[in-house]
């Protein structure tokens, strides 16, 4: 099968593994892990090398420091320990689908996780197991947004790819305004120029001045991981 990216980083966010329960929301839906796994694995047998970096606020969400009293840089690192969760959730839904998958963590954690070594990365994705990157960059005031783009330049990914609950780039919110329009592509400068809130700042910014494509589209429409990887229209493309 031939295959447009070849190496490609995921980017998910924790909210997407929210799943609704009786008594509110549950921070882990087995099911949606098991869709996400699904089309994971789907890329792999065709030949894709995949990282993922997971967000977690479906755990906890940097909160206003007024309101809670935890200071920022706090709040960050409870944040990165989100991740981890939601990385080793995603693992054990990865292998229970017969895929070989890796944890690295940027805070050291040996118990659970390897530590973050870009080499011993390229390596795992070389052989064909996917890698997910736990603790975002393990510095307090960067994004999981920020980790995905910082590790899809350290390990040559061809593409990032931001896994949403809309199927692309609109000029407004497509949930709240139904006039809104969806872009096929669209470049980097367009996106700062209109104010498209793709990523944050730091991490758009890593991405245009390496040249790192950004392909948003909708994770929870089956198949449409491998559809991207191939080429097809799928989402918005930002180059």
């Amino acid at each position: 099968m031939s295959l447009r990216y070849k190496r490609i980083l995921l980017k998910l966010s924790g909210e997407a593994l929210m799943g609704k329960s009786n008594d509110g929301y549950e921070p882990l839906d087995i099911n949606i892990i098991a869709q996400y796994a699904k089309d994971v694995k789907e890329v792999v047998e065709a030949g894709a090398e995949v990282a993922i970096v997971i967000g977690g606020g479906n755990i906890y969400r940097g909160m206003n420091e007024a309101e809670t009293g935890i200071e920022r840089a706090h709040g960050d690192y409870m944040g990165m320990l989100a991740t981890v969760i939601n990385g080793m959730a995603l693992q054990a839904g990865l292998e229970k689908a017969g895929v070989f998958t890796r944890l690295q963590s940027a805070i050291k954690m040996e118990q659970i996780a390897e530590p973050y070594i870009r080499r011993r990365a390229m390596r795992h994705l070389e052989k064909h197991r996917v890698v997910i990157f736990g603790a975002g960059t393990g510095n307090p005031y960067f994004t999981t947004d920020t980790a995905g783009s910082l590790r899809a330049i350290e390990i040559k990914a061809d593409v990032i790819l931001k896994g949403t609950r809309v199927d692309g780039i609109y000029t407004a919110d497509p949930e709240k305004d139904k006039t809104a329009t969806k872009y096929e592509t669209i470049t980097y400068s367009e996106c700062i120029q209109k104010n498209l809130k793709v990523m944050d700042m730091t991490a758009f910014t890593l991405c245009m001045e390496n040249k790192l494509p950004i392909i948003v589209f909708d994770m929870n429409k089956q198949g449409n991981l491998l559809k991207v990887v191939k080429g097809e229209t799928v989402g918005t493309l930002v180059s």
